[in-house]
């Protein structure tokens, strides 16, 4: 359980403001995450071009998010990255209505990708900062983020199903206009404390710890291995016959399943360590994606859908407790840039080799997700022989299990 180290009180209504914060831009998710690329489909692109057009803005948000993490570590309120990245990519949203060939369909869409690509770390360093000063609950403050994830997915759905992919360009506006209104509501919660003297040199923080950094990327790893079913997923289901609204649901129980873990996650959390949550989320991925192939139908997929909230959510929160341990506040936005660089870096290739690989075999790739989980789980085991005995950066002793 995490006690809180400040003396002054949080801002007014922070749990609700930061439940916006949080809604607005996983919110957005919901709409391009599963249905971009069924908008792409109806743009007559290739699967290699789709899956082009999936990575090469994910290698783009890796450059730009640990940079503006860094920034928003210096400002006096980090909220101000919000408003930037929010009106800057509503306006690139608003391109997407005048591009159809593929190389402006790319460059718009890594435009987008550069500007929002601070939006959800920043949030979450917000949060976590909620999380260290007030003791706040970080799955409780993050749960809303699904609950946007999954209202958003299920709305699209049935949009499709009325209009079509190509309706993806207007609601997609919609949503980045929601993001700019959750930037002007997120908490204000001033300047983080300054480091002690001797943290100024970030060589001595969690920057220079290998423990640390082997740990986000075992668990960025295991994160990639969601890469062909996101860029694949809704294209695989619509050729077996799911419509719409089907496939909004699927998506959706992923994202209910991942609700519950959030809700439950100070229950979870006081049963199991970290590193444990980490190990059961890359376990559950290896048997999901081993099975995904199998012609399950709908009541299959939807039970085998649930599994995200081991796949994705059991990783999360295992990774942002042990950043919550180990990273001091005012390296807190950095460290989330950097983590979300991992997770893009990652993704962004096994998105790339998805693209190449469903061209050839189609749904029988999916087992090489599974190998990817593999290679995450042995990286995570790797970070925990690395980790030292108490944690410097952090200043609480390390967990063995």
């Amino acid at each position: 359980m995490i006690t809180g180290t400040a003396t002054e009180p949080p801002p007014r209504h922070f749990q609700l403001r930061c439940a916006l914060a949080f809604a607005a831009p996983i919110g957005v998710n919901g709409i391009i995450l599963p249905y971009f690329p069924v908008w792409l489909d109806t743009l007559k692109f290739s699967e290699f071009e789709i899956g082009m057009i999936l990575a090469i803005p994910m290698i783009v948000r890796i450059v730009t998010a640990p940079i503006v993490g860094a920034i928003a570590d210096r400002l006096q309120e980090r909220s101000k990255v919000l408003m930037w990245s929010g009106m800057l990519s509503f306006m690139t949203a608003l391109a997407l209505f005048a591009v159809t060939g593929f190389w402006p369909v790319l460059i718009v869409y890594a435009l987008q990708a550069a500007f929002f690509a601070a939006y959800v770390p920043v949030v979450d360093s917000i949060a976590v900062s909620g999380v260290r000063r007030w003791g706040f609950q970080y799955g409780a403050l993050r749960v809303w983020g699904s609950v946007g994830f999954v209202a958003m997915s299920l709305l699209m759905g049935q949009l499709i199903g009325i209009w079509g992919g190509g309706v993806l360009p207007t609601v997609a506006c919609l949503a980045f206009a929601m993001t700019i209104a959750a930037a002007f509501a997120a908490p204000r919660i001033g300047r983080k404390r300054r480091p002690s003297a001797g943290l100024r040199n970030w060589r001595l923080g969690a920057m220079g710890r290998l423990d640390l950094h082997m740990l986000m990327i075992g668990a960025s790893v295991a994160q990639a291995s969601h890469a062909m079913f996101y860029a694949f997923g809704a294209i695989h289901w619509q050729q077996v016959g799911f419509d719409g609204m089907e496939i909004g649901i699927l998506w959706s129980t992923a994202v209910i399943a991942e609700i519950a873990v959030f809700f439950a996650s100070a229950f979870i959390a006081r049963h199991l360590s970290p590193w444990t949550m980490m190990r059961l989320g890359c376990a559950v991925a290896v048997a999901r994606w081993a099975i995904f192939p199998m012609p399950l139908g709908f009541w299959g997929y939807l039970l085998l859908q649930s599994a995200h909230a081991f796949t994705f959510t059991f990783l999360h929160i295992g990774v942002q407790h042990k950043l919550v341990e180990i990273v001091r506040e005012e390296q807190e936005s950095s460290m989330q840039g950097t983590y979300f660089f991992y997770n893009g870096a990652f993704l962004a290739l096994a998105t790339f080799l998805s693209g190449a690989l469903y061209r050839s075999y189609g749904v029988a790739s999916y087992p090489a997700m599974a190998l990817t989980a593999v290679l995450g789980l042995l990286l995570l085991a790797l970070a925990a022989r690395l980790q030292p005995q108490s944690a410097e950066g952090g200043g609480k002793s390390v967990d063995p299990s």
